[in-house]
């Protein structure tokens, strides 16, 4: 059967210009994939469209809008889920401006559609309590207890997200003055995060521990599982939530919710509690807006009492008279 254009176009988009001509990480283009996988499903089930003879001409505003409808009431898809799908069919779109001038109208009604508009979420975060308890629970007479420590204390410690600390390997790693180490985050960035004199000395100890040291270990990852292999996002996360479920055994203080990423919210509020500029958080961080790093001077209620506190006069009075000595007041409320 011969491929239609739509087949062509999207092999092309997806296997030489986002890796060759963006240079696209693969978690990117993996994440166009699989939204053109669910349009496809979607054509097929939802639009009885033959997969064989779906072309450019047939994907239209109608289909794309129904498309993102299915997501949210079929799928149960996030309003955030639902844009990046959106968001991913917006980037083919202005490729095919391009590849396709003739059908330029048709595109420029597909980028018309907006993103919705979504409730800003919550920023959950730990208490210094609440980290040292959860920190607390991993057994120190076993190699992965040992590990589990070392690995949470590094997630916390360097505000990494999940996938960065998948993604460390030894030789990202400098134990030497100043330690320090090496994240690749999204879009391949990279940045250098400080890290502490008591996280440099446990990554030390794991290290000699594990023999991670030796010069032919550089391209080995930091974190092994028990078949020595990579870990994974939800092996951390699995790991995380033993934990957390132990401590939260011990207190209540303890979140119902506690999720790699809110380490890595925890040491942004931490550093802003502690006086850190929010540039140096930015940084950390690996933000490439300090907009996003506002946040979290948003959400902190006490530094914004303390601050109010600073710059208030004091005019209000509390010294307010007492009702219940109103004779009169009291008369009128009983004729009520």
């Amino acid at each position: 059967m011969k491929p239609t254009d739509f087949a062509k176009a999207l092999s092309r988009y997806l296997s030489i210009y986002l890796p060759g001509q963006r240079n696209v990480s693969p978690n990117t283009i993996k994440s166009y994939r699989d939204t053109f996988k669910l349009f496809i499903i979607y054509c097929k089930q939802g639009c009885d469209l033959s997969i064989e003879r779906l072309c450019l001409k047939r994907i239209d505003e109608p289909l794309v809008v129904g498309f993102l409808s299915w997501l949210e009431q079929y799928r149960k898809s996030s309003i955030a889920t639902r844009n990046q799908r959106l968001a991913c069919i917006h980037g083919f779109c202005r490729y095919m401006q391009i590849e396709d001038p003739v059908a330029l109208l048709s595109y420029q009604k597909l980028l018309s559609i907006p993103l919705k508009k979504a409730p800003k979420p919550m920023v959950h975060y730990l208490t210094p309590d609440a980290l040292k308890l959860i920190l607390a629970q991993p057994d120190l007479s076993k190699a992965s207890g040992r590990r589990d420590l070392t690995m949470l204390s590094t997630l916390y410690d360097t505000g990494a997200r999940v996938q960065e600390l998948v993604d460390l390997k030894v030789r990202n790693v400098r134990l030497d003055h100043p330690p320090i180490l090496t994240l690749t985050g999204k879009g391949r960035k990279t940045r250098q995060v400080p890290i502490m004199s008591n996280m440099e000395s446990l990554l030390r100890q794991y290290m000699s521990e594990t023999h991670l040291l030796q010069n032919d270990m550089q391209d080995r990852p930091l974190f092994l599982n028990r078949q020595c292999g990579k870990l994974t996002p939800k092996g951390i996360t699995f790991i995380l939530n033993k934990y957390t479920s132990r401590a939260r055994s011990l207190s209540s203080i303890i979140p119902d919710n506690v999720t790699p990423h809110v380490f890595r919210h925890t040491k942004a509020m931490h550093l802003l509690q502690a006086g850190v500029n929010l540039i140096y958080i930015r940084d950390l961080l690996g933000h490439v807006d300090i907009a996003t790093t506002e946040i979290y001077a948003r959400t902190d209620t006490e530094l914004k009492r303390k601050a109010l506190e600073k710059a208030y006069p004091d005019l209000v009075t509390n010294d307010l008279p007492q009702w219940n000595q109103d004779e009169s007041l009291l008369s009128w409320l009983n004729s009520l």
